[in-house]
């Protein structure tokens, strides 16, 4: 086999491993090159750890070359949003106020890929305390876009967006509480799975919004996040909420066909406002759906209006109440952005939380109502490509508050229902910027979602496409 082992999917990185036709430490080699070259340019990392990485690798090789395969995954390199406890490294949650914190623990979701034989190549950038949907953060600087260097990665998993287009690591956990899968992924141009709430434990992520927090995966591919879905889901007894639902094939599910399933497209709001690039993307992602044996039709959906402006007050409460002891202690040491945001939430009566908790399930049911004909909605992540860093600072541009709003918008309601949303690749602007949809599915099943984004992928290249290394670098 040649070629660089870098620009490989997940899945078939874990193979040739497997089958020896190269080393992890070749692997982890070529991946730590890559980051050399591209970390300068992007920010994308918060820790690099190339020696303990390169010995895992030794260690790794030397385990099967005596028979001892760890798992599916054994042997291969990945990073993940620093807010994952890892059990004696620093976890800064993208803040000053976590810069020196050590965890004492390891979280779920990242135990279950450790023990499936991956191996730490560092940490990656965030929004500071996962609150912020651009990928700016006063303390450490804004994440940048492989595609474009000026441009956002949209956050708060910015780090895991950008690390995953540029071919740094397979893949990288992410959380999404309003979308902070989702949009590095349309933004980025790497596939996003927003899970089911309590499809995968949350145990050992730093929380925002306990009742929005989902832990999912961002990589190159559908199959590539079926792998890691299959691996992390699951009850857990240090998460009661992590849900015992059984668990599915989600690989089988990314080779079943999708002729006769039905994919809905929304008639109002998620078709609104849209950039000429991601209307025209959109309808041409529907044409390939069709051509491949879906069924579309159109589906009136409940007012989302109202399921975006429950879900932003839930999260601004629920965030505020986490921060509560910091916010009275250490107020300087959050970024002007963040600090805003969690005073504002101050000021939210506690009978107008609980009305938005309370309508939830009532949103839901009619929500289920809508859609009952439908295997999966369709609809764009957000209304346009990536914007620059510079317009979407909050402080220092004029209109970057309602440029958040305006990003933000397509991902709050699948939030607030709690409900899985898969982001895929679906082109490219004319600027050359990445686009996405994303596949709104039914609560716990990932697996149709996967199965219509792995068809998606098997008629498309988006996907497959790499930025190419910049002249400059930004410092």
């Amino acid at each position: 086999m040649s070629g660089e082992p870098a620009l490989m999917t997940l899945t078939a990185v874990a193979k040739a491993i497997a089958d020896k036709q190269f080393s992890s430490r070749e692997v982890t080699h070529t991946c730590l090159q890559r980051i050399a070259q591209w970390q300068p340019h992007l920010n994308a990392f918060m820790a690099i750890e190339a020696e303990a990485a390169l010995q895992a690798a030794d260690e790794a090789d030397a385990a099967l070359a005596k028979g001892e395969n760890r798992g599916a995954l054994h042997g291969v390199p990945l990073a993940h949003k620093d807010m994952y406890y890892d059990a004696g490294k620093v976890v800064t949650c993208g803040s000053l106020i976590r810069r020196d914190f050590v965890a004492t623990s390891t979280s779920t979701a990242l135990q279950r890929l450790k023990d499936a034989g991956t191996i730490r190549l560092g940490s990656l950038q965030m929004a500071e305390f996962a609150y912020g949907p651009t990928g700016h953060n006063a303390h450490y600087g804004a994440v940048r876009n492989p595609w474009s260097v000026d441009r956002i990665t949209g956050g708060s998993s910015s780090g895991s967006g950008s690390a995953v287009a540029a071919r740094l690591t397979f893949a990288a956990l992410g959380s999404d509480t309003g979308g902070s899968i989702r949009m590095p992924a349309h933004f980025c141009g790497v596939t996003g799975l927003k899970t089911t709430w309590g499809r995968v434990s949350r145990a050992g992520a730093m929380p925002l919004s306990q009742s929005l927090d989902t832990v999912g995966p961002l990589a190159q591919t559908a199959e590539d996040c079926a792998l890691l879905l299959g691996l992390m889901a699951g009850a857990d007894p240090e998460d009661l909420t992590a849900s015992n639902a059984p668990v599915p094939d989600y690989l089988a599910a990314t080779k079943a066909s999708i002729k006769g399933l039905k994919v809905g497209v929304p008639s109002s709001f998620y078709v609104d406002d849209l950039d000429p690039d991601v209307a025209r993307s959109l309808d041409e992602a529907i044409a390939v759906l069709k051509r491949e044996g879906a069924d579309i039709v159109k589906v009136e959906l409940p007012d989302q209006r109202q399921l975006s402006s429950a879900s932003q007050i839930v999260i601004a409460v629920e965030a505020t109440a986490f921060h509560k002891r910091w916010l009275i202690e250490r107020p300087q040491d959050y970024g002007p952005q963040v600090l805003m945001r969690l005073q504002n939430a101050l000021a939210i009566p506690g009978v107008t939380y609980l009305e938005a908790l309370r309508w939830r399930g009532a949103a839901l049911a009619a929500h289920a109502a809508a859609t009952a004909k439908v295997d999966a909605v369709i609809a764009p992540v957000a209304p346009m490509p990536a914007p620059t860093i510079a317009e979407s600072d909050v402080g220092n541009a004029p209109d970057a508050e309602a440029v958040i709003q305006r990003l933000t918008r397509f991902t709050r309601p699948v939030n607030y229902l709690g409900l899985p949303s898969l982001a895929i690749p679906s082109g490219f602007s004319k600027g050359g910027l990445p686009v996405a949809m994303q596949l709104i599915g039914r609560s716990f099943d990932e697996a149709t979602l996967l199965t219509i984004g792995a068809a998606f992928q098997r008629a498309t290249d988006f996907h497959a496409r790499v930025p190419k290394l910049p002249r400059t670098n930004f410092a």
